[in-house]
């Protein structure tokens, strides 16, 4: 097995009004931070170890849970903005007054929300195997499959995340097992759940972008100056790439990446080459 220093990253925790965070940073200090917004239904733990030792090469790196999620204290939010507010509260109790973000998934949504919230905190922003916070017209919905195994106790076994989140080939499915192993020192027995309260409340979030008018989120997205990255996986079951290439022709300075052969975790599959992509989107 691997060993990678993202595995020895202490927890830390800081006080904020309304929940106790527990966070990691890892990296260089002395830059603006890049702060990280996880998925549904995931804590500080699922993220991969590969993946953020990639990313904290060259960058300040800070994932954490939100507010009643996972270690952090408090009562789970259950919508976009919610949620956008318990980052923010996070951001603000660590004194930062600038950050980069990069959302994955649900994560991606809640960046979009801090960024047009707060303007003034976020420099740049990464939106990865997201959406618009509407559906865009014309993109596929999702699938009874993929509906039946967001809404089991749980989240589903590791057969069906490897369903969500890579493409049904041996190469994706392989990359896939080798994902859920780099996670296995992170998720020993003990290590804190989403909580079904937690879970519910995501979903009541994340479900709102079915009946949210495009046209209003097509709105704000123009009013969003900063530069921003989207990136998808072709063979995404959950959010479709046709999401994200929606998004990018109603922002002002966007750019859109598509992995051909990877679907919703393709920020894992291609781990080095996304990273390196998002170091240099960062740099510039």
């Amino acid at each position: 097995m691997s060993t990678y220093l993202a595995d020895s990253a202490k927890d830390l925790t800081v006080e904020g009004p309304s929940a106790t965070f527990t966070y990691r940073r890892m990296g260089p200090q002395g830059g603006v931070p890049l702060v990280l917004l996880q998925r549904f239904r995931a804590t500080i733990d699922w993220w991969d170890p590969e993946f953020l030792d990639y990313l904290a090469a060259d960058h300040d790196v800070i994932v954490f849970d939100t507010v009643g999620t996972g270690y952090t204290t408090g009562e789970p939010r259950d919508s976009l903005d919610g949620f956008a507010e318990g980052a923010i509260e996070f951001i603000e109790a660590l004194g930062l007054a600038q950050v980069d973000l990069l959302g994955w998934s649900l994560g991606g949504f809640v960046a979009q929300r801090v960024t047009l919230h707060r303007p003034d905190l976020v420099r740049k922003l990464v939106v990865a195997g997201s959406h618009p916070t509407a559906w865009a017209p014309g993109a596929p919905p999702m699938s009874e499959r993929v509906l039946g195994i967001m809404a089991k106790p749980g989240g589903g076994d590791q057969e069906d995340m490897l369903y969500l989140f890579y493409p049904e080939t041996a190469t994706a499915r392989a990359l896939g097992v080798s994902h859920f192993d780099h996670l296995s020192t992170r998720l020993t027995a003990g290590a804190p759940v989403v909580s079904d309260a937690a879970a519910g409340g995501q979903l009541a979030a994340a479900t709102t972008i079915q009946v949210t008018p495009f046209e209003q989120v097509a709105a704000e997205l123009e009013t969003i100056k900063q530069p921003v990255l989207f990136a998808n996986g072709v063979h995404d079951v959950m959010l479709p790439a046709f999401g994200s290439f929606t998004a990018v022709q109603h922002l002002d300075n966007a750019t859109l990446v598509l992995y051909s052969d990877a679907g919703h975790a393709f920020l894992f599959q291609h781990a080095k080459e996304f990273t390196t992509q998002v170091g240099n989107f960062l740099a510039v």
